[in-house]
């Protein structure tokens, strides 16, 4: 029997070892906004304490899970935890929480975290991707970004970007890691922190979905101005002689690639399950997100899109458009594949496909 209840919202905080998620964390469960919270803290370590329920000044439930990576050696184990987690903590037959925060290790991939809520059969029903909040280390983000394939990932996957430690940052190499970010993820919020502090209704309802009857921010989800932007900045740079001494020509995030589609006439909707196949089966493992609203033919309201590599959410229904713009847009952050493959794959939508162009 399926869940009768709305799916349980969770937020993954991710980030590179020694980013500053635990400090994030210790400040954000103080906050009345996640005093509804479960917070699921996945500490790498030799010793497996077998999901043990630890004490926690603010009376927020924490599970610890210690037994190896969220990203793959317990990811069983995870499935079990957010299956059993309903029962466990509830009272009188009522669930004791509200969402759900999982902090994984700083060399946790999170998309295989999203996989496994977007298509466990005994997860994806009871739970929904709020959003992925990654943690960076201001000042030694760059070095994280040079030599660990890991940090570009996390960081080119966010929602949110939260840039810790601006203290211990110059102005150069402040300006320097702004202007690297847009080309990993031009359109993730960036909030810099002092010592973990934030409001947490930032890190909150990042996605497309609405939560207590509320209209969601779609546009603040696409913002796909963000991608115009880093694609002026690119074609500025590349314009003018630079002094490349200190790029590393093989450094990861060169391997990211960002950008934006719209398209103005609606899409059916068969020739969108296609595409969507095809985008999945041959380009699945680098596209590291893809979000989109899209016209389809016949329909009233917009359907909103997301995927994470191979993996797609079924096409959810949006309760009004955001604008009276109504073309269907799309956004990618892929990994070694360029625009033009992309747009290739596109003409299984229209055939041919009509006025697919540069956003705005």
């Amino acid at each position: 029997m399926r869940p009768t209840h709305p799916p349980i919202p969770v937020t993954i905080l991710s980030g590179f070892l020694g980013a500053g998620k635990t400090t994030l964390l210790n400040q954000l469960v103080s906050q009345p906004e996640l005093a509804d919270a479960l917070v699921i803290i996945n500490e790498f370590g030799e010793i497996p304490l077998d999901h043990m329920l630890v004490a926690h000044s603010t009376e927020n439930l924490v599970m610890e899970m210690s037994s190896g990576c969220l990203c793959c050696n317990i990811r069983g184990d995870l499935v079990k935890t957010l299956r059993d987690i309903t029962w466990r903590f509830s009272r009188q037959g009522q669930r004791q929480f509200q969402r759900v925060l999982i902090e994984t290790t700083g060399l946790a991939d999170p998309a295989s975290i999203v996989h496994t809520l977007m298509t466990h059969p005994q997860v994806a029903d009871r739970y929904r991707l709020d959003g992925i909040v990654t943690v960076l280390d201001m000042a030694t983000g760059q070095h994280s970004l040079d030599h660990h394939s890991e940090a570009v990932k996390q960081a080119a996957m966010a929602d949110c970007l939260l840039l810790a430690k601006p203290d211990l940052t110059t102005a150069e190499q402040r300006t320097d890691l702004y202007r690297r970010l847009d080309g990993i993820n031009p359109a993730a919020p960036r909030w810099e922190i002092d010592h973990g502090h934030i409001d947490a209704a930032k890190l909150l309802d990042l996605g497309p979905f609405s939560t207590e009857g509320k209209v969601p921010n779609v546009a603040q989800w696409l913002n796909e101005e963000a991608y115009t932007k880093q694609a002026t900045h690119h074609h500025e740079a590349h314009g003018h002689d630079h002094d490349h001494s200190d790029h590393d020509v093989n450094r990861h995030d060169d391997h990211i690639k960002a950008f934006c589609f719209a398209i103005d006439t609606p899409i059916p909707e068969d020739r969108l399950t296609a595409w969507l196949d095809e985008l999945t089966e041959f380009l699945g493992n680098d596209i590291l997100r893809v979000k989109g609203i899209l016209n389809v033919k016949g329909r009233e309201q917009p359907l909103a899109i997301h995927g994470v590599q191979h993996v797609f959410h079924p096409p959810t229904p949006l309760p009004v458009w955001p604008s009276d713009d109504r073309r269907s847009r799309l956004v990618f952050i892929t990994r070694d594949i360029d625009r033009e493959v992309v747009e290739n794959t596109l003409q299984s939508l229209h055939r041919p496909l009509p006025n697919v162009r540069d956003e705005p």
